[in-house]
This record gives structure tokens, C-alpha cells and sequence, in this order.
């Protein structure tokens, strides 16, 4: 649970805006927080949209990089 202080204008911009919409003030609230939350948390995905899912790019060059890897550092391991 939790609980706000209203400065007087917020607070009677609330109690109207909660009578035009048929709601109880913390019903307002309530659906104006989710709101806001669910909007902020859906541009912090948004911002990868474009590039969210899996991509099968088929191999290629970098099919052997991890023994590549290995076998560099193993040789330079052993060389002193």
C-alpha cells in the first residue's frame, strides 16, 4: 500500500477528473498509475523492437572462433 500527498490544485483536478470518468479518486489513481507504468515499461522494450527474436545466420567464418580462441591462447601459454 501506498500513499500521496496532493498539493490543493492536483487534488481537486483529481476529484473532478474522477467524477467526469464515474470513478472513485483511488480507482483514478490506481488505473493512472497502471498506465503510466505499463507506457514506461513498454518503451524500455520498444527501444529494441526492431531488434528483439533470434537470428540463424547459417555459420560461416565465425563458425570456429571459440577453438580459434583456444588455440591462440594455448599457444601463447605455452611459449612462456
Amino acid at each position: 500500500m501506498r500513499s500521496v500527498r496532493l498539493d490543493p490544485d492536483l487534488e481537486d483536478r483529481l476529484l473532478r477528473a474522477a467524477a467526469v470518468r464515474g470513478e472513485s479518486p483511488s480507482e483514478f489513481i490506481r488505473r493512472a498509475a497502471a498506465d503510466r507504468a505499463d507506457a514506461t515499461l513498454d518503451a524500455d522494450a520498444g527501444d529494441f523492437a526492431d531488434v528483439l527474436g533470434v537470428v540463424h545466420g547459417g555459420g560461416g567464418r565465425a563458425r570456429r572462433t571459440g577453438e580459434a580462441f583456444t588455440d591462440v591462447v594455448s599457444e601463447r601459454s605455452s611459449r612462456g
